[in-house]
């Protein structure tokens, strides 16, 4: 098996304001034909030799993939790169598809947890790209033509904003061959609109925002605190720690009071997520609204105790464990090592990936305690509370 991956720095950041989802709607269009291929002939080329393709927008990236046969790259690979650099954006094609992705905006705003996500992401970010939904809004949406993504597809589908991975049975020769022979030419480069740049947000103080939702069963308590962007990663390590400790399994500090000793919330849960301007360390709980305050109190003590109290050498050790067990069993196929190379090679260096559980298991008791202190203050976070109506 070989996996072809390739990475586009044109995610939802890339967008002006008014064009909101522009980048994601484009990834849709991607695959309706280009000037030499006809709406469904890709699939038709990858599926009838096995092969498996898809697709994902974000707000730092986009990213296409094809999974087939190691001999079958050489014949497949041209069709992904034909799309990706020639893209027709035919305008029939452009009014069906956007009926999709307006179901889809549609279907997102009918989850209670998108929307308390996007609710607490228009606090923290505020003025900054990563406020905005990836999918857009409908409203915008139903303005933007043809043209428009013509240009922005031309804008940033160019040769220094994408990233081409090749994991699996093909040797290096013969792989770079392939790709040098498929991705040329390209496309003339068009202008596209842009925003001035807005610097990564800071947190200062407590915001909070109550939505109440009907159809609601359950409250949810979202806490949120801003960390760094993929130019610190040392720091984004040491978060990934602190994740582990307070909600990775039942004798982690946050899911063993709340959820096992106590039953105050139903489940709870904290995510790191790493991003290229700044980077997002969240909480959610689900929980009845009537514990919400008790279970916001316990986690702010909870922060408090590991930025003042150093954590023990055996807790430590079981979170730097789960992580590097999770790191292991995440590049053992061709398609998770595509993702991981091409992740770190558009945002950052890929050689960084591959020393992650040297890093992890470098950090010590006296770094946990530091970014504590530093990056999740209880003086200073988002909190969103979801409520039935």
């Amino acid at each position: 098996m070989v996996v072809a991956d390739v990475w586009v720095k044109a995610g939802a950041i890339a967008e002006p304001a008014a064009w909101s989802g522009m980048a994601h709607f484009l990834e849709h269009m991607i695959f309706k034909g280009s000037d030499h291929l006809t709406p469904g002939q890709f699939d038709y080329a990858i599926e009838s030799r096995g092969g498996v393709s898809n697709a994902a927008t974000s707000h730092d990236y986009a990213h296409f993939f094809i999974s087939v046969a190691a001999e079958q790259l050489k014949d497949t690979l041209p069709y992904l790169a034909d799309l990706l650099l020639h893209a027709a954006i035919p305008a029939d094609e452009f009014a069906r598809e956007r009926q999709v992705v307006l179901e889809e905006i549609r279907q997102a705003e009918d989850d209670p947890d998108w929307l308390g996500f996007q609710a607490m992401s228009a606090q923290v970010y505020r003025d900054h790209p990563y406020s905005r939904s990836v999918l857009g809004q409908a409203a915008g949406l139903n303005q933007r033509s043809p043209e428009e993504m013509r240009q922005f597809h031309r804008a940033y589908y160019q040769p220094q904003n994408m990233t081409v991975v090749i994991v699996g049975g093909i040797a290096l020769e013969p792989a770079l061959e392939i790709v040098e022979t498929a991705f040329r030419p390209f496309a003339q480069r068009l202008d596209c609109p842009q925003d001035a740049a807005v610097p990564p947000p800071t947190l200062n103080g407590v915001s909070r925002e109550i939505l109440r939702l009907p159809r609601l069963e359950q409250g949810r308590l979202t806490m949120a605190w801003l960390g760094p962007g993929i130019d610190q990663l040392t720091q984004s390590y040491g978060l990934d720690v602190i994740s582990v400790l307070l909600s990775e399994g039942r004798t982690s500090r946050l899911v063993r009071h709340l959820r096992e000793e106590t039953q105050q919330v139903q489940d709870i849960g904290t995510c790191f997520s790493l991003q290229r301007d700044c980077s997002l360390f969240s909480l959610q709980a689900w929980l009845d609204p009537h514990q919400i305050d008790a279970v916001e109190a316990y986690v702010l003590e909870t922060l408090t105790d590991l930025a003042t109290t150093p954590v023990s050498e055996v807790e430590l050790t079981r979170a730097k464990r789960l992580l590097c067990n999770d790191y292991a069993f995440s590049t053992e196929t061709p398609g998770q090592l595509a993702g991981l190379y091409g992740y770190y090679g558009t945002l950052g260096d890929p050689r960084v990936c591959v020393q992650y559980p040297r890093h992890i298991q470098a950090i010590s008791p006296a770094d946990v305690q530091h970014l504590a202190a530093e990056l999740l203050s209880p003086e200073h976070y988002s909190a969103t509370v979801l409520q039935p109506a």
